[in-house]
């Protein structure tokens, strides 16, 4: 649920907002902050490096000049403040700033189950061989069946030492592929393998 903001500067990159002196002070060592720019009336899918929401018509949104920075993912966490230039401690998602993106204060995060919008993401796995060959895995539209978790999984302890029990931690998620047209020949499909040969292998 971010702020008013403030514009961000030609002179900003994916990882500096230079929001000015003035504007700077608004801001604290700590804070989250949301880039993106200012509603004014698009449809369909919004937001910034990744669509966060997809809006049927401005109405619906009460004309919000706000609303893409309230559901953006361009967000980062302000590292240091100097010269009117917010220090983030990673590159923001959608990289460096465009004209018109505005920086706003975020005071939380907030989600909702159900509704008609559903993220999309898309993905690419890599299996690796045993002679340095890979099989590529690439899903252009996953959307995610169930919330992100973790999971523990018992590791061989080593032997002759103290411990003999160890874990290892996966994020694990479960996802269903939807289709997208094959631009070669219009095709529905919902995978593309690729197959990369190790160097020197017979193929």
């Amino acid at each position: 649920m971010p702020l008013a903001g403030a514009p961000a500067t030609p002179a900003s990159t994916a990882t500096s907002l230079n929001v000015g002196a003035a504007a700077a002070a608004g801001f604290s060592v700590g804070s989250l902050v949301a880039v993106d720019v200012d509603y004014t009336g698009q449809v369909g899918f919004i937001g910034s490096g990744v669509s966060a929401a997809y809006v049927t018509n401005a109405v619906s949104v009460g004309n919000d000049v706000n609303y893409v920075r309230r559901v953006s993912l361009n967000v980062g966490r302000v590292v240091s403040i100097q010269g009117g230039v917010l220090q983030l401690g990673a590159a923001l998602l959608a990289g460096t700033p465009v004209a018109g993106m505005q920086v706003s204060p975020l005071i939380g995060f907030c989600d909702r189950e159900g509704g008609r919008f559903f993220q999309e993401w898309s993905g690419l796995f890599v299996a690796e061989g045993e002679q340095g060959d890979r099989v590529l895995y690439h899903y252009p539209r996953l959307q995610a069946m169930q919330g992100s978790a973790e999971s523990s999984s018992a590791l061989v302890g080593v032997a002759g030492t103290a411990t003999t029990t160890l874990e290892r931690m996966r994020l694990a998620g479960v996802f269903r592929a939807l289709p997208v047209a094959d631009t070669n020949d219009g095709a529905m499909v919902l995978c593309f393998r690729s197959y990369l040969p190790g160097a020197m292998r017979a193929v």
